[in-house]
């Protein structure tokens, strides 16, 4: 025979069962399949590159398949939208870059919100542009080249991998602080503005540092990186703001995100095991080559960046008038 209080207790714990052991369950079964991991991006540039070497740590350790999934297009909106989109259960996460910042208030309609269809999970790189000019360029310094676009304004052309792209921000910031006027020349992708700038079809282009070796081995010229300070991965490059333009600062970023209502319980696992991913040296190393700094966060610390560099680009494409159908 129970007794009346024994039949109260069993009856709540009867109550709270499901909902533990679902908890405990999830947190200690997932993943229990391949997980995909959806880069905006498409294959072959370095966002790609550089979330197939945090996919192949994830693997090992989670022990399940990550499956790196490109969907490009509309600035990242294509694969942004599809992760907002999708079940909210962990198996399809997003690798995010710093479009989510900009997109907002770049372009004139999204079908997804860059800060409420999403769950932080962890930051996993910052990294600078870095400005570069044909060696036909008069350009040897970044203050020779306001001079040359002051001489000639409108009539010089800036090249950039797609209207609305992180390169593209960052250089409309460079032509406001500048206050310089310049053409801009959208390319479908770095690769055919990088073609086009070696011969001069183009007078400038910012891009990431896998491109450094195109300045070191003297088919472009380097000019200035967009950091705060200098690159451990260029440390001879000095930065804009030391080169005549105080205060311009562009540290781009990637990271790692889900979909809204993950579960608690699975976004810290999703954290835990992007952290322990680049604390791996030879991930650290990998990304370093390329000037990429590998540093991990905090859903909570992901979320407040997030909203800083949202209000931060906000603010800059007000003031260009920048926008995007």
């Amino acid at each position: 025979m129970l007794s009346r209080r024994h039949l109260i207790a069993f009856s709540a714990a009867s109550v709270l069962a499901p909902n533990v052991m679902s908890r405990v369950a999830r947190a200690g079964a997932w993943p229990d399949r391949a997980v995909h991991l959806v880069v905006p991006i498409a294959a072959g540039g370095p966002t790609d590159t550089n979330a197939r070497l945090v996919a192949e740590q994830l693997s090992k350790i989670w022990g399940q398949q990550v499956v790196v999934d490109n969907k490009s297009g509309a600035g990242t909106n294509i694969g942004n939208a599809f992760v907002a989109h999708s079940d909210p259960d962990g198996y399809t996460l997003l690798y995010g870059t710093s479009s989510m910042s900009a997109n907002g208030a770049l372009y004139r309609a999204l079908d997804y919100n860059p800060e409420a269809d999403f769950v932080p999970i962890s930051l996993v790189a910052k990294f600078p542009f870095f400005m570069f000019v044909p060696n036909s360029s008069p350009a040897k310094t970044v203050k020779d080249f306001i001079d040359n676009a002051n001489a000639h304004p409108g009539k010089l052309i800036m090249g950039s991998p797609g209207t609305g792209s992180g390169p593209h921000l960052a250089e409309e910031m460079f032509l406001d602080m500048a206050k310089i006027k310049m053409t801009h020349a959208p390319y479908r992708g770095a690769a055919p503005a990088f073609v086009d700038l070696i011969p001069g079809r183009i007078d400038c282009y910012f891009g990431s540092g896998e491109l450094l070796t195109f300045s070191r081995s003297g088919q472009v010229r380097v000019l200035a990186s967009t950091g705060a300070k200098r690159s451990p991965a260029a440390p001879e490059v000095p930065t804009i703001t030391e080169s005549g333009v105080p205060g311009y600062v562009v540290d781009s970023w990637q990271a790692v995100f889900a979909p809204a209502k993950t579960p608690p319980d699975v976004v810290r696992v999703v954290n835990s095991g992007v952290v322990k991913a680049l604390n791996e040296p030879a991930l650290v190393d990998k990304l370093a080559h390329t000037a990429y700094a590998a540093e991990s966060s905090s859903p909570d610390e992901l979320g407040k960046f997030l909203k800083a560099d949202t209000a931060k680009w906000k603010a800059v494409i007000t003031s260009t008038g920048l926008k995007i159908d």
